[in-house]
């Protein structure tokens, strides 16, 4: 149980608190809600502790998406398809999802794509030809990359 469940909180003590849970790393709208309906704050002090952050700037969409968007391609290395879902269940607006994509560059995304299935193939015991064939193109799928990409990295490999 968390540690906050029996405390009733001001304003003023709340908005300090998530001020503090939104420097230690970009949030998005949905996770400081998330927090506001766990320290049961009413519905009008949410409102107001989300303007006076989105107005001081410790709560940006687009900038939480962007990161977002860096972190899980660079280190994870997630496709578009599988960083689109996760931003959209963090309930980020199509717009900002689009801006926040153009974070990715095209080369580098096909350099990370070719670089996984010439890792997951080393790595596939597999003797029978399809079926390492189609382990590696389930993997890629399911790292979220778009399947065009992946059935030409897949072709390139196995001809």
């Amino acid at each position: 149980m968390n540690s906050d469940s029996g405390k009733s909180y001001t304003i003023k003590e709340a908005t300090l608190k998530l001020m503090q849970y939104c420097a230690y790393r970009d949030r998005s709208q949905k996770e400081v809600e998330d927090k506001l309906l766990e320290m049961r704050m009413i519905p009008e002090a949410r409102e107001l502790i989300i303007i006076q952050l989105m107005r001081e700037d410790f709560l940006n969409e687009e900038r939480f998406a962007r990161s977002f968007v860096r972190g899980k391609f660079r280190i994870k290395r997630w496709g578009r398809i599988k960083i689109k879902q996760e931003l959209k269940f963090k309930e980020i607006s199509s717009p900002i999802v689009k801006i926040a994509l153009t974070e990715i560059d095209e080369k580098e995304y096909l350099d990370t794509l070719h670089l996984l299935a010439q890792k997951k193939i080393e790595l596939l015991k597999e003797p029978n030809k399809l079926k390492r064939r189609k382990k590696l193109t389930d993997h890629l799928l399911q790292k979220g990359y778009e399947s065009n990409l992946v059935f030409e990295v897949v072709g390139d490999l196995f001809n």
